[in-house]
């Protein structure tokens, strides 16, 4: 049986928390497109392979507070905290709307604030 996107986007968010970059980038397709609202766009996998190695040099912490799938959509709602530019950590609230294909994951508009 074909695993169902939540599934997918809960163990992808598990490969992060633990560090694991290819663990979670298995799940994303090569031509995957990132779209930081007002910030950045990374394009296909590889960009968001170099991103991570700064961004995500230290594991983020994160919470997700509500998971919402329809269709080949996953929206996760929640707060996350990560090390920023200073080596501090910083909090931030987000919703990330995530489109699959084929069952892996295809596009994200990310939306984040400080808290």
């Amino acid at each position: 049986m074909r695993e169902n996107n939540k599934t997918i986007l809960e163990k992808a968010n598990a490969a992060i928390t633990k560090g694991d970059h290819e663990g979670f980038l298995a799940y994303c397709t090569e031509d995957t497109e990132w779209v930081f609202v007002g910030e950045r766009v990374l394009q296909g996998k590889e960009a968001v392979r170099q991103w991570m190695a700064t961004a995500y040099a230290e594991p983020p912490v994160f919470v997700v507070e509500n998971l919402l799938a329809e269709g080949d959509y996953v929206t996760a709602l929640g707060k996350i905290s990560l090390k920023d530019e200073t080596g501090e950590t910083a909090s931030y609230l987000y919703c990330d709307v995530w489109r699959f294909r084929d069952g892996k994951m295809a596009e994200l508009k990310a939306f984040v604030i400080k808290a």
